[in-house]
């Protein structure tokens, strides 16, 4: 699944370099795998760094009256092999000073990490699973993400990126620990 993520994203790349109106940006980070924010007996689980990658969209004339989100494209792959993830969804841009602004985003995603335990309880197998992987109990997850961005020119901006998935009950039941990942992108803008 990622590698066919992947594929678009190189496509899209190339596409958008020729058809700059269609993506806005593109952007490449890194980010810290399964951070401790809300659950701190969790973050022991899996390791990190992720690398990633996103293509933002220009915002769609029909969505001028959800304040133009930019819908995203983006992959991030786990470089210890644990879970890994595609997502799209939407982002805000809001200039809160010049050359600074906010970028709070939604989104849907799909990983290929564990989903719940397939040993019975007390079971040692099961034990060191649990000790080691993030349950996310549905392979859809929500993402929600929040970015402050400094323009660093005409092209480039950097940020800083926090996100987190789950699937808060709604799109899945059961386990639901969650991951938050917090990191550093560089981005290009096209055109202007």
């Amino acid at each position: 699944m990622l590698r066919i993520i992947g594929s678009a994203i190189v496509t899209a790349i190339l596409c958008g370099a020729a058809h700059a109106q269609l993506v806005e940006e593109v952007r490449f980070g890194v980010t810290q795998h399964n951070i401790c924010v809300s659950d701190c007996d969790n973050a022991n689980k899996e390791d990190g760094p992720n690398v990633n990658a996103e293509l933002v969209f220009a915002s769609p004339d029909f969505m001028s009256f959800l304040l133009s989100p930019r819908p995203y494209i983006m992959g991030s792959l786990n470089t210890s092999g644990d879970t890994s993830f595609g997502a799209a969804g939407l982002q805000w841009d809001f200039e809160i000073f010049e050359g600074w602004s906010i970028e709070p985003g939604i989104g849907y995603s799909i990983h290929d990490g564990e989903l719940e335990s397939p040993f019975p309880q007390g079971d040692p197998r099961g034990d060191a699973l649990t000790q080691n992987k993030v349950l996310l109990g549905s392979r859809d997850l929500f993402r929600s993400s929040l970015a402050v961005t400094r323009d660093l020119g005409e092209h480039w901006r950097v940020q800083l990126m926090y996100e987190h998935l789950s699937h808060g009950q709604i799109i899945g039941d059961g386990r639901n620990q969650g991951l938050d990942n917090i990191g550093v992108r560089l981005a290009y803008r096209f055109g202007e």
